[in-house]
């Protein structure tokens, strides 16, 4: 037997979307269910995925195409190319995923001068006949014969002008004749040959031509940015559909209709129409169309079936729908129907309407709802209105979007931002000890650096908008500048950026507050009772814990300490301790320190109780607390030129004061301190020359720095323990945790558990409390996953690193990848996705299993989490629901994405 490639309508599987297309599938379905759908049949993805491979239709396709022409022809009693009554069809395209205008359609085919004489003896409207004549050769010759719009554009309007009439309502049947025969002409010039007459040669070029449209560029680049891969969607059908008129007269009409407000969600009949009008009309804007609520008024009963059809669609399919009408001489077609798209409020709202309304199951609207449409909801966005071309564009890496003056280095930022100043810090790259910037801006901007830099990752942590790597810039922070191709950007110039698509703009664009609606608190609620894995979030301030737990974390599952340390008032504290030139010095400057990050916890524990709250020890290189080897020499330069000049107009004041004891000297800085503060600085360059790793990330940092310096350490937990304390003193269900970083043997972790030992005690016997604490490691090293067995004989707890882990097993330097190959592999599918954004389950991910499997082996009651980057990638929670893990640790804007993740990685888990 011949291999089937055509199915009609009332033959084909309305489940087989891979094979019908979806539009196809549903036509098919909804003839099933008995709705009025033009008769037609549909030729499958598969045909489409021989022709583009062979370059030619499949054998016996055409056969088959003309085997079903001939069941339309007996269903209708018309006759393809016949004069008397003729059958006109439209040629649409449809893959297995919606992919709205990407690929060709094409309607009224089966027109040709004897058919369509046939069609004004059929209809007695010769003026429709045209309308439709003309439509199908602008149509027919742009997507089939390619010949160029502007061309028909071009002969249309020539015809308009000489009619003295602006839109095409206003021609009449000679103008539409005019029309139709300067589009032959222009078919005929363009191609060389006459506009084809024969039907069946019609239907075969359009067949092609639809084929063709799934590998044209737009259809490709819109699978490409929305990840649609060969197993979601391959090939795309073609669906034959009879046709049926809008436009016969004032008793016709089009429309399309959502069955809820996509905007909003609300449980209405949304949509428009217009009267005396074809489909393309609708959706080209050629007119105006009119509100759906209208056609009650002008309608009654076409628009009572309408609200039935709207019923029965939403009832059947249990989903939004969006479908396409036509009205025929008073009866009413429907044309297509698929999932409606909708906003991420409207998608939430109607999923808790739909379960309320006893439409959908509780767990299915949990399932409704992509977990990364959930960000839409959390930061501030662009008015969309706005309509501005975008300056420069980078790399969409925290989103979000925020207004604010130029300023090029954190300092001025801090100063700008406590007198209220809107900011953004434009930087060619940041570091920690910008990190005071980032708390006074309201967006960060650099010209390198990619989604999971320092920028960030902090402005993510932080919830701001971020926009990383624009190299259309030029930041030049020494004249603070920035140059955008003949633009200069000067410190107080006003821009935009949008963390969420990357572009930056000039002056600024009006926002949209975010908004935590009543039914994104209910469908989370509902998620956090279906959920398994705990969500907890990665906090290191009180702004970032009291967001978190507004958000509905469970609690801080990574506090890093050194942001802390990052703040103004302390990092002169913190150089002093690595400038310390014995133990006792640097002592001293810890006991500094101290008081400090006792109250910084302590804070902490009074939002989270009756939480845990999860402190990550000291972690990074000790240089990344000083300026860097360059910016110390410019300073000691600028300091020498200035110790020069004021010894100059000390020696001329000085004789001027000879002459006249009463003139005064100045108030210049004195040579003496002048001289100190150089001395500072050359000690500070000595420090920096001498703590210069070649590769940092993999040098003196975590553990290995609290083994070199213990003291630090000991500081860290006695700052912890002290603060949880003083919590229990004031009546806090504290649940401290200490984790410690970088860890690659059993060894590293005892060193530091003696010490959290001895701290517990002291602390204990000071405060008069009992007081318990939980020690646990990062994993973030290959050592420590194969080490898992012996760490968990240690540890009571886990938590993946993933940011490092990633780094670490593909030997990549995140940032460099980032910058220069990881987009050419994830484009070219060498890689599927950025391993830094989503969890490597075949490399990282089996690591992390191995981990799990021996940890818990050794250790039962083993908790382990997840507190890297890919913690709140919704994909990224589903394996880790898979292998085990207790909790993800995210972003605070991430905990709703995360929440309902969860909760759908249990749903969809294996039983």
């Amino acid at each position: 037997m011949s291999k089937k490639y055509v199915y009609a309508f009332t033959e084909g599987d309305g489940r087989d979307k891979q094979r019908l297309g979806g539009k196809g599938a549903n036509l098919c379905e909804m003839t099933r269910i008995g709705l009025n759908v033009p008769p037609g049949f549909v030729i499958s993805t598969e045909a489409c995925l021989e022709y583009l491979a062979q370059k030619s239709l499949p054998a016996g396709l055409l056969e088959e195409v003309r085997h079903h022409i001939g069941k339309l022809e007996a269903r209708t009693g018309k006759r393809f190319g016949g004069e008397a009554n003729p059958l006109l069809v439209s040629v649409r395209s449809g893959s297995a995923l919606s992919m709205p205008g990407m690929m060709d359609t094409i309607l009224n085919l089966g027109l040709n001068r004897d058919t369509l004489r046939g069609l004004i003896r059929q209809t007695g409207n010769e003026r429709f006949a045209y309308d439709a004549y003309r439509r199908f050769i602008q149509l027919f010759g742009k997507v089939a014969l390619g010949v160029r719009e502007e061309r028909f554009d071009a002969e249309f309007e020539a015809v308009k002008r000489r009619a003295g009439v602006k839109h095409d309502v206003g021609l009449d049947a000679g103008h539409l004749k005019a029309i139709s025969d300067r589009f032959l002409k222009v078919v005929l010039e363009t191609t060389g040959k006459p506009f084809p007459e024969d039907v069946y040669e019609q239907l075969e070029i359009a067949i092609r031509a639809v084929f063709d449209s799934w590998m044209g560029k737009r259809a490709v680049d819109y699978r490409r940015e929305f990840h649609i891969t060969p197993d979601l969607a391959n090939g795309t059908a073609v669906n034959v559909v009879t046709m049926v008129f809008g436009n016969l007269g004032d008793d016709s009409a089009t429309g399309v209709g959502f069955t809820r407000n996509p905007a909003t969600g609300e449980n209405e009949l949304y949509g428009e129409y217009l009267v005396n009008a074809q489909g393309e009309d609708v959706v080209a804007g050629i007119r105006t169309p009119k509100p759906v609520a209208e056609l009650a008024h002008e309608m009654p009963d076409l628009y009572r079936q309408l609200v039935e059809l709207r019923n029965k669609l939403e009832s059947h399919y249990r989903e939004v729908q969006d479908f396409e009408y036509t009205i025929e001489k008073g009866v009413l077609y429907c044309l297509q129907t698929r999932n409606g798209k909708m906003n991420a409020q409207a998608r939430v709202r109607s999923s808790v309407d739909m379960h309320r309304e006893g439409l959908i199951t509780r767990e299915e609207a949990l399932l409704r709802v992509d977990p990364a449409h959930l960000e839409q909801l959390l930061h501030p966005r662009l008015d969309p209105s706005h309509g501005q071309k975008p300056l420069a564009t980078g790399l969409p890496a925290s989103p979000g979007a925020a207004s604010g003056r130029c300023v090029f280095d954190a300092d001025q930022a801090e100063l700008l931002g406590r007198d209220g100043e809107k900011v953004i810090l434009v930087r060619e790259e940041t570091k920690p000890e910008d990190i005071h910037g980032f708390f006074a801006a309201q967006g960060i901007l650099t010209s390198r650096g990619g989604k999971t830099s320092h920028a960030a990752v902090v402005a993510r942590g932080m919830g701001k908008p971020c926009v990383a790597g624009a190299e259309g810039i030029r930041v030049d922070s020494r004249a603070q500048l920035a140059r955008v191709g003949e633009l200069t950007l000067r410190e107080g110039d006003l821009i935009t950026i949008d963390g969420s698509s990357g572009a930056v703009f000039l002056g600024e664009i009006p926002t949209v507050a975010p908004v935590f609606s009543e039914e994104l608190k209910t469908l989370l609620a509902w998620a956090d009772q279906v959920a398994r894995l705990k969500v907890l979030a990665n906090a290191d301030t009180p702004d970032m814990a009291k967001l978190a737990m507004d958000y509905g974390a469970a609690g801080i599952g990574l506090c890093r300490t050194e942001r802390m340390f990052n703040a103004s008032e302390r990092l002169p504290v913190v150089v002093e301790m690595i400038l310390a030139p014995t133990r006792e010095a640097r002592q001293a400057a810890l006991d500094k320190l101290l008081p400090m990050q006792r109250q910084d916890f302590l804070e902490l524990f009074r939002l989270v109780a009756p939480h845990p709250v999860t402190v990550r020890l000291l972690d990074p290189p000790m240089h990344e607390f000083l300026p860097s080897e360059r910016q110390l020499l410019e300073e000691i330069e600028g300091l020498k030129a200035y110790r020069l000049a004021v010894k100059g107009r000390s020696a001329a004041l000085a004789a001027l004061h000879a002459l006249d004891p009463v003139h005064p000297t100045g108030n210049e800085l004195s040579e003496d301190l002048v001289n100190s503060v150089i001395a500072k600085k050359e000690q500070m360059l000595r420090k920096v020359r001498e703590l210069h790793e070649v590769n940092p990330m993999l040098g003196h940092r975590g553990v290995r720095l609290g083994i070199t310096y213990p003291e630090i350490y000991q500081m860290q937990i006695r700052a912890v323990l002290e603060a949880a304390a003083e919590g229990l003193k004031e009546g806090l269900p504290v649940h401290p945790e200490l984790m410690v970083p970088q860890v690659i043997t059993a060894q590293e972790l005892s060193w530091v558990k003696a010490n959290v030992d001895q701290i517990h005690r002291e602390v204990e016997e000071r405060y008069g409390v009992r007081l318990s604490v939980r020690f646990g490691s990062m994993v973030e090293t290959v050592r420590a996953c194969c080490r898992a067995s012996e760490l968990a004989a240690l540890a009571e707890f886990f938590s993946f690193g993933t940011n490092d882990l990633t780094q670490a097993v593909f030997s990549f330097s995140r940032e460099d990848a980032e910058n220069k190959f990881l987009p050419l592999y994830t484009d070219t599918g060498i890689l599927q996705d950025n391993p830094f954004e989503v969890l490597d389950v075949n490399g990282v991910g089996a690591l992390m299993q191995m981990t799990v499997e021996q940890g818990r082996a050794a250790n039962p009651g083993l908790e382990v989490g997840i507190c890297g980057e890919q913690g709140g990638h919704p994909s990224s929670i589903r394996f880790c629901h898979a292998i085990g893990l207790d909790y993800v640790s995210c972003s605070p804007l991430r905990v709703p994405i995360a929440r309902l993740a969860a909760a759908q990685a249990n749903l969809l888990a294996p039983r």
